[in-house]
C-alpha cells in the first residue's frame, strides 16, 4: 500500500522524488495528487495549498484531499505544517513532533460523519497522532541533522489572519506550543477514515506578543525543509501499515 506525505506552506514538491500528477475525484471534490515514480512508487504527495499556494487555509477542501488519499489505498500519512511558536521553548527552525491539538477552527467541513451509519459516528481522539510514526520521527531526526522536540500541542486557528497577542497568551495558558491553521480537521478526518496520521511542525516565526512584530525566518530554511522531507520519507520507509493502529471509531 502507498503512504502519503502532506505538505503545507513552503513544501510544494518532494526534492529528488520524480512524481506523476493525477487528479482524484470523489463526492467531496477533486484533489491534485502526485504519485511517486521508480523507487518512490509507494509514496504519494499532496500539497494542501496547491503548488502555486493559491488556496488559503479556510478554503482548503480537506474532505476531498483526505478521501482521495484513502481511495488510493493510503493508510499512513506524515504531514508537515509551517507554524508560529507560542513559546521560546520551541525555537524557529527546530521541528516539533505533534502529539495533541486544540481546535479553534470554525465554518469548515470537518467530518465525514454527516449521518450515523451502522451505529458509527464518532472517532476517538485519545491518541490523535500515530505513536509509532511519531516515535520514529524523533528517533531518526539526528540522522537527518534536525533538532526535533517531542510532545507538542498544536493550536489550530481559522486564519487567514494571524493571532492577536491576547489570543496567544490564552493558547499558552491552555498548554499550546505551536499555532497554525490547517492541522484541523486533517488529523481527525484521517482518523474517521481509519488512517494513521503523524505530523511535524516547523516554526518559522515567534507568535504575536513574543517579539515586537512577527518576522518570518528566511535564512537556512530551504535546507531545513529538505532535511525534513528526507526525514519523513525515512519514517515512511521505516514503518509499516501493520504496526500502526488507527484511532477507534465509536
Amino acid at each position: 500500500m502507498p503512504a502519503a506525505i502532506m505538505g503545507g506552506t513552503g513544501i510544494y514538491n518532494l526534492s529528488g522524488v520524480e512524481v506523476e500528477s493525477k487528479e482524484v475525484s470523489n463526492k467531496y471534490g477533486t484533489a491534485q495528487i502526485y504519485i511517486g515514480k521508480g523507487e518512490h512508487e509507494d509514496i504519494v504527495f499532496l500539497t494542501r495549498h496547491g503548488r502555486d499556494h493559491s488556496t488559503p487555509p479556510h478554503r482548503v477542501n480537506y474532505r476531498a484531499n483526505i478521501q482521495a488519499l484513502k481511495d488510493l489505498g493510503v493508510r499512513r500519512i506524515v504531514s508537515t505544517y509551517a507554524v508560529g511558536s507560542v513559546t521560546t521553548d520551541y525555537p524557529v527552525l527546530d521541528l516539533a513532533v505533534l502529539r495533541d491539538f486544540l481546535d479553534f477552527t470554525h465554518g469548515r467541513e470537518f467530518s465525514f460523519f454527516d449521518e450515523i451509519e451502522r451505529a458509527v459516528g464518532h472517532v476517538e481522539m485519545s491518541q490523535p497522532f500515530c505513536p509509532v510514526m511519531s516515535d520514529k520521527l524523533i528517533a531518526l531526526s539526528n540522522k537527518h541533522d534536525i533538532k526535533c522536540h517531542d510532545g507538542a500541542t498544536y493550536v489550530a486557528t481559522n486564519g487567514p489572519r494571524f493571532e492577536s497577542p491576547a489570543e496567544i497568551k490564552m493558547y499558552q495558558m491552555l498548554g499550546g506550543h505551536v499555532v497554525g491553521m490547517t492541522c484541523c480537521p486533517e488529523v481527525y478526518l484521517a482518523g474517521e477514515l481509519g488512517m494513521n496520521f503523524a505530523a511535524v511542525a516547523l516554526p518559522i516565526n515567534l507568535a504575536a506578543g513574543l517579539e515586537e512584530k512577527i518576522t518570518l525566518v528566511e535564512d537556512n530554511i530551504d535546507q531545513v525543509r529538505e532535511n525534513m522531507i528526507n526525514l519523513m520519507l525515512d519514517v515512511l520507509r521505516s514503518t509499516s501499515d501493520d504496526e500502526c493502529t488507527p484511532p477507534i471509531l465509536l
